[in-house]
């Protein structure tokens, strides 16, 4: 197989694996009735005037499978992430008792659990989407090739090559989103 070919392959297979890696951590977020610090993904806190990622400005443990504890680094910020988890907007109000911050999840209803499924497959679509997108653009790179002296044949074989990994990637996605979605249909 051609190099340059070769080359566009790496690069599409690299860029799809980004794809998934965001698909799983945008999944992470997504609350399953179990308390998870990846819940707290995102949230930024503002310290000395700086929006800094809450994971950077206190430590965060789950004593049990519906609690999550925040130790923060310094005293002063115990408003300041309680104020940032309560505009993060994550269904979960903060507990101060003046030297940690208690979350406690509450337990899922059917209707809820639906919902939740909903998101996870809104977000596999996503990231296949995303893939197909890397799919096509390195076709299109790869058919471009043309012009610098690459076979037609060549251009196939970069083309299938393309669509085994872009296959290969989707079913990673979609093996996520199943895992997810048992995650939160189990009580």
């Amino acid at each position: 197989m051609n190099e340059l070919i070769k080359k566009q392959l790496q690069d599409a297979q690299a860029t799809m694996e980004k794809a998934i890696s965001h698909c799983e951590s945008e999944l992470t977020k997504i609350r399953a009735g179990k308390a998870s610090v990846g819940m707290l993904d995102g949230i930024m806190v503002d310290y000395y005037g700086a929006p800094t990622p809450l994971s950077q400005v206190s430590s965060i443990t789950t004593p049990d499978a519906r609690t999550l504890n925040i130790q923060p680094w310094e005293k002063q910020l115990l408003v300041p992430i309680e104020r940032a988890i309560m505009e993060a907007n994550i269904g979960i109000n903060p507990q101060n008792d003046g030297i940690v911050i208690r979350l406690i999840v509450p337990p899922l209803t059917e209707e809820r659990r639906k919902d939740l499924v909903k998101k996870v497959k809104e977000e596999a679509e996503r990231g296949r989407i995303a893939i197909r997108n890397i799919r096509k653009d390195a076709n299109e790179k790869i058919k471009r090739l043309k012009a610098e002296a690459v076979s037609d044949d060549d251009i196939k074989v970069g083309e299938a090559e393309v669509q085994k990994i872009t296959d290969a990637c989707i079913v990673k996605v979609d093996k996520h989103a199943e895992a997810k979605e048992k995650d939160i249909m189990t009580i």
